[in-house]
């Protein structure tokens, strides 16, 4: 008798990226039980037995942005010495994954929730929080920088954290309606030459804070 369930070739984390790049390209709401199998190989109760349901392949889906394609703000915040360095560093790291040829376009924690309906009002709140998460890091290194010296105290961090935030999300914006690497670029480039004035710095040679 042929064995039920998932089949023994089934790869699951193979199955996850796919699906991964089917929400990330359609959304949760734009990306079928149908699309889903069809790209993951699989059926739909196997579908089910190895995530449950749409929802949490979808949460699985964004964790594995999160630890992969997503991590450049991370990186970015952990590995650069300034605050100025990583925040433009995460700009311009972000804006290079965006506009990859041949790739899903723009950040899938922003662009996944579009659409979203009443019935997916949890996947819109939990990519509301997965984005304010990214906002509260770029805050966390501001503070950091004011203690280490880098900033001056008194800085406006959150504001400045939610400036910058807005930046990242708008380049994701730009680059899903096909503006080119080029011009994101630029975007960043202007976001850092407001950079002294948003932390009320004087910008020294060399790029430093």
């Amino acid at each position: 008798m042929a064995e039920r369930g998932r089949p023994r070739a089934f790869d699951r984390q193979a199955a996850l990226r796919g699906a991964m790049e089917l929400f990330w390209e359609y959304g949760y709401e734009g990306t079928s039980i149908k699309d889903l199998t069809h790209v993951m190989g699989i059926n739909p109760p196997s579908l089910y037995a190895a995530f449950e349901s749409k929802e949490v392949l979808f949460r699985e889906a964004i964790a594995l942005y999160a630890s992969t394609d997503g991590a450049v703000t991370d990186r970015a915040l952990r590995e650069e010495p300034t605050a100025r360095g990583a925040i433009e560093a995460m700009l311009r790291g972000n804006a290079g994954l965006y506009a990859r040829p041949g790739r899903s376009g723009g950040c899938m924690f922003v662009l996944a929730a579009t659409n979203c309906n009443a019935r997916s009002e949890e996947i819109r709140e939990f990519l509301a929080a997965e984005r304010r998460k990214t906002v509260m890091a770029v805050e966390d290194r501001l503070e950091r920088a004011i203690s280490e010296g880098e900033l001056p105290p008194g800085t406006d961090t959150a504001g400045v954290a939610g400036f910058y935030g807005g930046v990242l999300h708008g380049i994701s914006i730009e680059a899903r309606d096909g503006v080119p690497r080029a011009r994101l670029e630029s975007i960043v480039d202007s976001a850092m030459a407001a950079w002294s004035v948003l932390t009320g710095t004087r910008q020294l040679a060399g790029g430093g804070a």
